[in-house]
């Protein structure tokens, strides 16, 4: 079909007349997808110490962040216009407070095996699970900011693997 052609600036997601379309996949080999991200949420010292100490009115953060992590991850087609949607074999979000460093670290990574990467579901998984944990924290601190939400590494599909070189946070 000519509309499965890229527009002549070369980007996918353009069908020659310029109109957004959804790349199709269908001819591309099914192999494992994995992808890492990563973000923080920066915060006072002492809002670290209430939320590890599990003083916050509104409840356990870094348990409601992994499952929003997850939840968002499975949710990625409906948030992101012309993602595909994909059976997600594993989500993993990782809810790390470093003391000492008012900070807290997510870590996610997401498996799949399909036609496609898995990028924007370990990338929204991070992007959620930091604002959920924004939004139960606000109202004791209003400093708080999201921070260095990124691609950390993927594997899988015709570009193969790729790691994030070492970049100072």
């Amino acid at each position: 079909m000519s509309g499965d052609r890229p527009h002549e600036s070369g980007l996918t997601h353009l069908d020659e007349a310029g109109r957004v379309r959804m790349v199709d996949v269908g001819d591309k080999a099914v192999t494992t997808r994995r992808a890492r991200a990563r973000a923080e949420v920066l915060m006072a010292e002492e809002t670290l110490g209430t939320i590890v100490a599990g003083g916050l009115k509104k409840g356990d953060a870094l348990s409601a962040a992994r499952l929003a992590g997850i939840m968002a991850a499975k949710k990625t087609p409906d948030l992101i216009p012309l993602c595909h949607p994909l059976a997600l074999s594993s989500v993993q979000v990782e809810v790390t407070p470093l003391p000492g460093r008012g900070r807290i670290e997510i870590v996610t990574d997401v498996r799949c095996e399909g036609r496609t990467g898995v990028e924007m579901e370990a990338l929204t998984a991070a992007a959620a699970a930091a604002l959920t944990i924004y939004d139960m924290v606000k109202a004791v601190d209003k400093t708080l900011v999201i921070s260095g939400i990124m691609l950390v590494e993927k594997s899988g599909g015709r570009s193969g693997n790729w790691l994030r070189p070492a970049t100072p946070l």
